[in-house]
């Protein structure tokens, strides 16, 4: 996976931010929207708003699960 956001420092607007995110082959996978109230994965060539979309607050209470 190749995710790149070291040493970056980014305020989330009202779009949020987007990671484009590709295999270590550099073929895109999919892009995920970090928001102020939700977090939302589009898979391949879904676009930003048709992606699957989960509350902050539940997204966090996912990884603190794990």
């Amino acid at each position: 996976m190749q995710v790149t956001a070291k040493g970056i420092e980014a305020r989330l607007g009202n779009n949020g931010i987007v990671l484009y995110i590709a295999d270590n082959s550099g073929k895109h996978i999919g892009k995920l929207r970090i928001g102020q109230a939700t977090v939302e994965w589009c898979k391949g060539k879904v676009s930003i708003g048709n992606g699957k979309k989960i509350s902050m607050s539940d997204f966090v209470d996912q990884l603190n699960q794990l």
